[in-house]
This record gives C-alpha cells, sequence and structure tokens, in this order.
C-alpha cells in the first residue's frame, strides 16, 4: 500500500480523473498499471456515477460539513470551486519518507536524538515519540492525529467528520498544514523556499534498479535501510509542494493510498 499525495478538486479525485505519477509514467514508457485498493480490488474508472453527479454530491457534502464546522454568530465559511477540469498537483512520498518526516518532527519536539537511518518498509508508527506526539494533549498537530485531508481556509483547526465517500477521517485545514511545516522546517532546517522545493528532485530514495528502453531490468545493490534525514526532507518538499499548490488554488490536499 503506497502512499500519493494529491492536491486539485474533490469532484476530480472521486470522478478518479487525475493519474499518479507512477500512473503516469507507466503510460509515458508504454506499461500498463494497475491501481490496487488496501482491500485488494483494482481500481478502475467511474461507470456509474458521472462527474456531474460527483460534484453535485461534493457541494452537498461541502455545504453541510462547512456548516456544521461553524460557530454560532461566526460567518459562514465560504466554499472552494468544485469541477472535474481544474489542474491538480501529485506526487509520491511512499510511507517510509513520510513516517521519516514524522520521525523528525516528534524528535525535535521532545528534545531526542534523530536516529541516522531507519529500515526500510518499517512503517514505525507506533514509535514510541511519534505515539507521544499523537496523543500530547497541548502539542496537536493534524500530520500526527491522521488527518488525510486539508481543506482549503485560513484558519487553523482540526476535527473529526466523513468524507464525501463516507469514511470517517480526521480533516484539518490548509492553514493548519502550513503552520505545522513551518514549525517543522524551524526546527530541523530553516530552509528556504527554493532549497525546499530543491529537495524534492535532490533528497529521497536511492536506486534500487533500472528499466532500459526494452523493458529490462538491472538491479543495482538493494537498500535495507535509508537516511532519516534526507527521506524526511523529500517528504516535506512533496507535502510543501501540494501545500504551495492548493494554496494558490485554493483546492484540498489529500493522501491517497
Amino acid at each position: 500500500m503506497g502512499l500519493d499525495i494529491y492536491a486539485g478538486t474533490m469532484t476530480r479525485y472521486y470522478a478518479h480523473n487525475w493519474k499518479t505519477v507512477t500512473e503516469q509514467w507507466a503510460e509515458e514508457n508504454g506499461y500498463t498499471f494497475h491501481r490496487i485498493t488496501p482491500g485488494g480490488d483494482g481500481i478502475s474508472d467511474n461507470e456509474t456515477i458521472s462527474p456531474a453527479e460527483i460534484q453535485a454530491g461534493i457541494k452537498n457534502w461541502q455545504e453541510q460539513m462547512l456548516s456544521a464546522i461553524t460557530q454560532p454568530g461566526q460567518k459562514p465559511y465560504a466554499p472552494w470551486a468544485e469541477d472535474n477540469e481544474k489542474p491538480y498537483y501529485t506526487d509520491k512520498p511512499d510511507w517510509d519518507a513520510f513516517v521519516a518526516m514524522l520521525l523528525v518532527a516528534a524528535c525535535l519536539v521532545y528534545g531526542e536524538p534523530i536516529p541516522d537511518t531507519v529500515e526500510k518498509d518499517q512503517l514505525f508508527l507506533d514509535h514510541p515519540f511519534i505515539e507521544r506526539l499523537s496523543e500530547d494533549q497541548e502539542k496537536v498537530w493534524s500530520l500526527f492525529r491522521g488527518a488525510s485531508c486539508w481543506i482549503p481556509l485560513s484558519d487553523s483547526f482540526l476535527f473529526q467528520a466523513p468524507m464525501p465517500n463516507g469514511n470517517q477521517t480526521v480533516i484539518a485545514t490548509t492553514a493548519a498544514l502550513r503552520r505545522e511545516l513551518e514549525w517543522l522546517n524551524e526546527m530541523a532546517w530553516q530552509a528556504e523556499e527554493a532549497t525546499i522545493l530543491h529537495w524534492g528532485k535532490t533528497e529521497g530514495y536511492p536506486t534500487d534498479g533500472s528499466i532500459d528502453a526494452g523493458g529490462a531490468v538491472t538491479m543495482e545493490a538493494e537498500h535495507s535501510r535509508y537516511d532519516t534525514q534526507s527521506l524526511a526532507k523529500y517528504a516535506f518538499s512533496l507535502l510543501y509542494q501540494a501545500l504551495k499548490f492548493a494554496e494558490e488554488n485554493q483546492v484540498p490536499v489529500l493522501l491517497d493510498y
């Protein structure tokens, strides 16, 4: 089960009118790619519900959700524009990099040393420092409370609610995500935006192998451990780019897995 980041309209997301970077690479290089859900089922194009019906459903969900989180006497939150055509951003940090970023944040919050490396495919969400921050009542981060969606609002908060497909999750705001990424950058790197954006190309996973034009796979030395800081910077860059796109286009950010 991989992890992708998507920033764009929910209509386009639920209509499956978008392609992950892996799908895009497969198409460009003549390979067949099938997305598999956590339950093992393939994801096919939505043939039973039209994009127009999906958009109507999203707008209804949006209206109810924004009404529910508006406090008495407060001006109602304005809905963001929904359609099936606006551009989107996507990239693939995968879980190793995403959780490495959480580990770096948790270690820094509690003044603990950051491990030099992390084990490949070791989803250590149960790491004691990550668990501690996920339960800390004084330090509330949406990234540690299971948020999978950040809606484009200028107020910073999080809440639990059903998504348009009925799945219950933690939803936060892009303002909350902006604040958390600023906290992490200040604690860890104090990097300028140009440097952060560059990390998406210079940091991350070492290469385990390559595929030539004929489809032949050549395996290089397989890596069983990764550099913690490099993975964290990579995930941070991709999430920052998604947030930047969401703020500029007034669309949500979603984790897709």
